[in-house]
């Protein structure tokens, strides 16, 4: 289980990242992560990116380097990592790349309650979602194609990775939608039934029951 941390969003990771490069005011760290698309990655909360700043700073992460005033604009603070930001932000990576971490958001939580749709409107949804993503994801590899030709494939990985896990839920989504077209997948008969007439078919009532008892080690026990 990941650790919590004192504070553990993803954008306290990036600013501790670009400081761990070179001291930066808040707008320069702002403007730095949209020029590298870091949007992408992850959503980013451009109004509390100064409240993480001071979160930082807070926790001894970072601190203020030189305080500055450029004709009348207001003063602006530039920062810089310390030693404990550098630490925390060497075990924060640490743990990102080497533990493996389950999906969850807010397709994962529609799979697991799409039953409440008839399985004929959840098959229009789902070969809508996989042709929106086919074309992101033609659009992706062409982009990928083009700045390959411009920057070393060290700065493209997590392009890469992006493309590569969408490319892998179109292909799982294609092949389960094969079976929802088919009627091959288990559970379709009871799916069907439960819109039909409005009722829960036994075998699935049954099951609401074991998960509430909680299931057995030994699945022959069912």
């Amino acid at each position: 289980m990941a650790k919590r941390r004192k504070v553990g969003n993803l954008l306290a990771l990036s600013l501790l990242s670009l400081l761990a490069q070179k001291p930066m005011y808040p707008y320069e760290m702002a403007q730095t992560l949209r020029a590298r698309g870091e949007e992408q990655n992850f959503k980013i909360n451009w109004g509390s990116l100064y409240t993480v700043v001071q979160n930082l700073e807070k926790h001894g992460f970072i601190e203020a380097a030189a305080t500055e005033r450029e004709g009348r604009q207001p003063e602006r603070t530039t920062y810089q990592i310390t030693g404990p930001g550098l630490a925390e932000l060497r075990d924060w990576l640490s743990e990102l790349l080497t533990v493996p971490e389950g999906e969850r958001g807010g397709f994962v939580t529609a799979l697991s309650n799409a039953g409440i749709l008839p399985p004929d409107e959840v098959i229009g949804l789902l070969t809508k979602r996989l042709a929106t993503l086919d074309k992101a994801n033609a659009s992706h590899q062409a982009d990928l194609r083009l700045w390959a030709e411009r920057l070393p494939r060290v700065f493209l990985v997590e392009s890469e990775y992006q493309l590569a896990m969408r490319v892998a839920q179109a292909q799982w989504l294609r092949g389960l939608l094969v079976e929802l077209v088919e009627g091959t997948i288990s559970g379709m008969d009871g799916w069907r039934h439960l819109h039909a007439t409005g009722k829960a078919p036994s075998e699935f009532e049954e099951l609401d029951e074991l998960a509430k008892r909680g299931w057995p080690e030994n699945p022959e026990q069912t």
